[in-house]
């Protein structure tokens, strides 16, 4: 049945669809919604658990340690609280955890702007914690996405063994559009590693070789793991390449951007080309070779001071124009201006 649903409320379904049954978070706005919706949920369903906890450290901890019990784990929070969770998303990715944690987003540094939204964990999200790992991330841009990539970060946290982040940002997290959330097609993966106390488990967050003994010096055991953890996660990032390409032969320019403002730009596609990346990290380096290779000016309009388009830039091996849209305003005219005053492209 078609009905409102809100992009908070869609991802919370798309986790129980997906086959959630523990949530842990602490209020931040604008994820609170998923907080009140899971409590809701949890009053009414044997067997989910939920926990307010303290603040966003000890939620992030929580989800990882009722995944290691077994549960399928996720929490909500914005930027600062992402903040917060990165030592244990470090460490659900040395234990191999897999969990999934929301991230919408909001104006930064700290607190900031509360209530307007942004793009400003992109940087974040794939290098926040230490040492070297491989996640994998995705960014829906609608009502109907956010169900449906709630599923896939799901699938994926169990393909891969390790958290993953679904990306939002304020407008799309309280976005209301009328859908059916029973009619989208959605693959629910299964858990399958056992819970701790059956078989070999191990949860240090040391170095450690397949026997869960601990090898902190052992340099050829840690690549050989590592190794081992980046194959894996490239595998599973190989069976979720989700990106939207417009091709537009008449024009020089490729406008790349994701969430909110790929809503907001959808005016300007009779006039450029436009790549939208879904599935942010790993960064889509051959998809996007493919769609720029035949525009002489790539251009990445984000909410942030150029985050993606440094990585893009990065990927391309080419200069790579950054349109800025800051401080919570996020809307055509700018995007128009930005364009102009960059490009000296005038787009009616």
């Amino acid at each position: 049945m078609r009905h409102l649903v809100q992009g908070c409320e869609a991802i919370v379904a798309g986790a129980v669809k997906a086959g959630a049954n523990f949530f842990a978070g602490y209020p931040i706005s604008p994820a609170t919604e998923m907080l009140i919706l899971t409590a809701e949920h949890a009053s009414k369903t044997p067997g989910f658990g939920f926990v307010q906890s303290e603040d966003e450290i000890a939620a992030a901890n929580a989800i990882m340690g009722a995944s290691l019990a077994g549960a399928k784990s996720f929490t909500a929070t914005s930027g600062p609280g992402i903040t917060l969770m990165q030592e244990a998303i470090g460490y659900g990715h040395m234990v191999e955890i897999p969990t999934v944690l929301v991230n919408v987003q909001r104006v930064g540094p700290a607190t900031s702007m509360p209530t307007m939204p942004a793009q400003q964990d992109i940087i974040q999200t794939h290098y926040g914690s230490a040492g070297d790992y491989y996640p994998i991330v995705f960014y829906p841009n609608s009502v109907a996405e956010c169900y449906k990539y709630a599923v896939a970060a799901f699938s994926a946290a169990e393909e891969s063994l390790s958290p993953v982040i679904l990306l939002a940002d304020g407008f799309i997290g309280h976005l209301s559009e009328v859908v059916d959330l029973d009619d989208i097609d959605v693959k629910v993966t299964p858990r399958a590693r056992a819970p701790l106390g059956t078989g070999k488990r191990f949860f240090t967050g040391l170095a450690h070789d397949e026997d869960n003994n601990s090898q902190t010096a052992d340099a050829d055991n840690y690549k050989d793991w590592l190794s081992k953890v980046k194959t894996r996660n490239a595998k599973v990032a190989a069976n979720h390449i989700y990106y939207e390409y417009t091709e537009n032969k008449a024009s020089d320019t490729l406008l790349i951007s994701f969430g909110i403002v790929s809503r907001v730009i959808s005016p300007l596609a009779p006039k450029v080309g436009m790549f939208r990346p879904i599935r942010i990290f790993p960064v889509l380096s051959h998809e996007l070779k493919e769609c720029a290779k035949d525009y002489k000016n790539i251009v990445v309009i984000e909410a942030n001071d150029g985050q993606y388009a440094s990585l893009v830039e990065r990927e391309l091996h080419r200069d790579v124009i950054s349109v800025p849209l800051q401080g919570g305003r996020i809307n055509l005219a700018l995007a128009k201006q930005g364009l102009s005053e960059k490009l000296g492209l005038e787009i009616d």
